[in-house]
């Protein structure tokens, strides 16, 4: 099956099919759970369509550890049944789903007690391997060692002496987040799913207490129209309870957002050949490698602010801060810190205070007809959760309609990219020699595109220039600038430098130099004027800014105001004049 390119084409394409068509399935929300819902439902043999506000995954689904684990703590919370569910998926994704986008990732749990830390740690981790082991797809993941003080500071040369007696190694998974919730779409697309990203809803169609679709905005155009569609499914994450309100009706459950930030420092910071789970009072903070840089979070604290965009304090950064110098030899300093991002869980409510006790668990409810709602859940288990939202959908379909629809297939379905991505990974000294890159470059291409990386060199082929590193971000080539709106439905400059790159958050200047070097590759494809492209490079440089601002913010409140001070690139003004006629 040829990989459909979510490009400016399609994407018209695919706003006309869903303004003409009636749909089996409306999913509102392309994060992980909504691109999973609409590639579920696809792969059934329905007709679907996947709407998103903004980018895709430009919420929650950007903005996690990039892990795809089991949950070591909810061992020791007994929750044996998810850490099992969630193990089963992380070698499916490795395995078989999409084993070019996800990879295993070693870990140290340092102790730093004698003889019961051992046993009691070593034991949870021995179980956590056979669990994975007992799913089925646990081959690719090795198993766990016990290490010295001395092993483990030779795996790990910045941890303090006096911080550990010896530490145990152990495996989980790593994933670019944005990039596989993107897959996911754009695998969706291939199966004949229409996808629109700046496409926001802003109203829900009822007819007799029944939901029948939504009520749209395109928001590159200011254009309106309506959505018809036999079931909707909401999964909007932390926006759920504002969809749910559309209806016109109080939902089944509430959805609560907890904080949680990450900070990014260059890999020459910490030696180390393993990342580091440690605890602390609250919750347990990673240290984790991340190409040439490590990653470290993250916080669990209530938001009640703006979800659009969530701001890290301040006192956010000094708190991941204090806690990982405890255990390294050089302590790490704010000027270390090149990147810095916060994002927004949505926990199912409960009456603990502690947002860190809130259940990862997902729920499924049918509260009023037509609209389906998902909410909750981990990244890790964002298949379980959208089978379990379109069995929904199934069932209202089969009793409206007598529809008769197959069960859910994607535990076979590997993601674009995935098929003959291994033969091209044993081919790329060939593949290497054939494009004139260096073979570490075309390492970095098969990690990111899979057996895509044909398309991106095709490029190349076509337009040797592409092939230079991006000015301002070296580690990316031109050629992936223009690939990700030519082929990964990037609409604007921030969609580029900050969920397909990634480079807002790998350079210490957030990508302010390389933002106007994509713009001018990207422009032509977008079809900007100049006045366009100077509007994307400003809008760019102000939201850093802003980040920048709130990130020197003593709290939440002070931080959220600093960020609201750079709007959205869109909608421009006379969009904005078209949402206020529809919203107010």
């Amino acid at each position: 099956m040829t990989p459909a390119a979510l490009s400016p084409r399609a994407r018209s394409a695919a706003l006309k099919r869903l303004s003409g068509q009636h749909l089996d399935v409306l999913v509102i929300g392309a994060g992980v759970v909504g691109a999973g819902c609409a590639l579920d439902a696809a792969t059934r043999g329905l007709t679907v369509g996947l709407v998103e506000a903004r980018d895709f995954a430009s919420g929650t689904s950007s903005r996690s550890s990039k892990l795809v684990h089991g949950g070591l703590r909810y061992l020791e919370m007994l929750d044996f049944r998810l850490v099992a569910e969630a193990l089963k998926e992380r070698g499916l994704l490795m395995q078989r789903l999409a084993p070019h986008l996800v990879r295993p990732v070693p870990f140290l749990y340092p102790l730093t007690g004698r003889g019961w830390e051992r046993w009691y740690a070593g034991s949870g981790i021995a179980m956590y391997d056979a669990l994975a082991k007992a799913s089925g797809y646990g081959a690719s993941t090795p198993v766990h060692r016990h290490l010295t003080r001395h092993g483990a500071r030779k795996a790990f040369p910045s941890l303090r002496k006096d911080a550990l007696v010896g530490a145990i190694k152990y495996y989980d998974a790593q994933v670019d987040d944005a990039r596989h919730t993107m897959f996911l779409a754009r695998t969706a697309a291939t199966y004949g799913a229409a996808v629109a990203s700046r496409t926001r809803v802003v109203g829900l169609i009822k007819e007799s207490e029944r939901v029948v679709g939504a009520e749209v905005i395109d928001l590159e155009t200011g254009n309106r129209f309506e959505i018809r569609a036999s079931q909707v499914i909401n999964a909007t994450g932390v926006w759920t309870d504002e969809t749910q309100a559309m209806a016109r009706e109080r939902g089944q459950f509430k959805v609560r957002a907890s904080k949680g930030i990450h900070l990014v420092v260059p890999r020459d910071r910490i030696r180390g050949e393993a990342g580091l789970i440690l605890r602390t009072e609250s919750s347990v903070l990673f240290v984790i490698p991340w190409k040439r840089h490590w990653i470290i979070g993250t916080t669990d604290t209530d938001w009640e602010l703006s979800k659009d965009h969530p701001a890290a304090s301040s006192r956010d950064i000094g708190y991941l801060l204090e806690h990982v110098n405890k255990v390294l030899e050089v302590p790490l300093t704010r000027d270390d810190v090149e990147g810095v991002y916060a994002g927004l869980r949505p926990l199912l409510a409960g009456e603990d205070a502690a947002t860190s006790k809130l259940s990862r668990e997902h729920a499924v409810a049918h509260s009023v007809p037509g609209l389906v709602v998902v909410a909750g859940g981990k990244y890790t288990t964002y298949r379980v959760m959208a089978a379990d939202a379109v069995d929904e959908a199934v069932r209202g379909l089969e009793i409206s309609q007598g529809k008769a629809v197959g069960p859910c297939v994607t535990e076979q379905i590997p993601l674009v990219g995935a098929d003959g991505f291994q033969a091209l990974w044993n081919q790329r000294r060939s593949l290497a020699a054939q494009s004139g890159l260096a073979i570490n470059r075309i390492e970095h291409l098969l990690e990111r595109y899979g057996s895509l990386v044909l398309e991106v060199l095709d490029l190349v082929a076509a337009e040797p220039d592409l092939a230079e590193p991006l000015p301002g971000a070296e580690d990316y080539l031109q050629a992936e600038a223009v690939y990700a709106v030519t082929h990964e439905g990037a609409r604007h400059l921030d969609d580029v430098l900050t969920r397909r790159l990634r480079v807002s958050i790998e350079t210490f200047d957030r990508g302010v130099g390389a933002a106007p070097y994509v713009a001018d590759l990207a422009r032509g494809y977008l079809g900007w004027d100049s006045e366009q492209r100077a509007r994307e490079v400003e809008h760019y440089l102000k939201r850093v800014e802003a980040e920048r601002e709130s990130q020197r913010q003593p709290d939440d409140h002070t931080a959220d105001a600093a960020r609201k001070g750079a709007p959205d690139v869109v909608p421009v003004s006379h969009v904005a004049d078209a949402i206020d006629d529809v919203v107010g």
